[in-house]
């Protein structure tokens, strides 16, 4: 299997594929049409050299997935919003820019929730434990253990959700495209219906891989005050944000039995 470079998310009925800058959302009408939007995402950093850099490229493509996932959630979703259809021109640029500010401040909430439901939530649980067990490494194993048992019960309580599984469906479509790509393979319908739906560089895998990382670097990383332990672990999200990037695409690209299994 080659690597292609090529990602994507699945947003509300369809799906967004992104290639370097080039970027395209095809979303399914409420009347079974399909509309196709192509264009240019440069990122928020236009230096090529800051962006090869290890680690920190791994920072800036994880902000940038996070406000173009946004911006073609939101366009897939105005399709589905009677009210925009009854709108003036003047009234549609008015309403775009107040969602542009709502997706600004979405993201922003988002990301506050996620520091605190998938950091602070699992220190602190890890708190308890601390009558019984004196070993600071063991208490970071232990809030690692909770983390990720907070992350799967978040996976499957959301998979409950109609809508969710629904958009389930669409990203499984985006793997078995990719695939089908780095499988030499022509991109046809039959074609991306004979491939698989796992695919190593998934942005979900890249979040469990996260969770792996920060049990290894909490677990070396020790100090006695808990107020700065609580920062230390806010300031060292881009850190571990960065090696997983480094991981999921030497993933991406290696057929190495060991990577393969990890």
């Amino acid at each position: 299997m080659g690597y292609s470079g090529i990602g994507g998310q699945a947003v509300m009925e369809g799906v967004m594929m992104k290639n370097g800058i080039h970027y395209a959302v095809a979303v399914r009408k409420p009347d079974k049409e399909i509309v196709v939007d192509a264009r240019e995402y440069p990122g928020i950093v236009k230096n090529q050299k800051i962006k090869k850099i290890p680690i920190l490229r791994g920072v800036i493509n994880f902000i940038d997935s996070l406000v173009l996932g946004m911006r073609t959630l939101m366009y897939s979703a105005s399709f589905f919003d009677e009210e925009a259809k009854e709108l003036s021109e003047e009234e549609q640029k008015a309403k775009e820019k107040k969602e542009s500010v709502a997706m600004g401040f979405t993201v922003f909430l988002s990301v506050i929730l996620a520091l605190v439901i998938f950091m602070l939530l699992p220190y602190g649980l890890s708190l308890f434990f601390k009558k019984w067990i004196a070993s600071p490494t063991l208490l970071a194993l232990i809030e690692g253990v909770i983390r990720v048992v907070i992350f799967f019960i978040y996976i499957v309580a959301i998979t409950c959700m109609e809508d969710i599984k629904r958009v389930y469906m669409y990203h499984g479509a985006e793997h078995k495209c990719i695939n089908c790509i780095e499988n030499g393979m022509e991109l046809t319908v039959e074609n991306a219906k004979k491939q698989t739906m796992v695919h190593k560089r998934c942005g979900t895998s890249f979040m469990l891989v996260v969770m792996f990382v920060s049990i290894l670097l909490f677990m070396f990383i020790s100090v006695p005050n808990m107020w700065v332990r609580m920062v230390l672990r806010i300031l060292l999200i881009p850190v571990i944000a960065g090696i997983s990037f480094e991981f999921i695409s030497l993933a991406g690209k290696s057929e190495n039995p060991v990577i393969n299994v990890l």
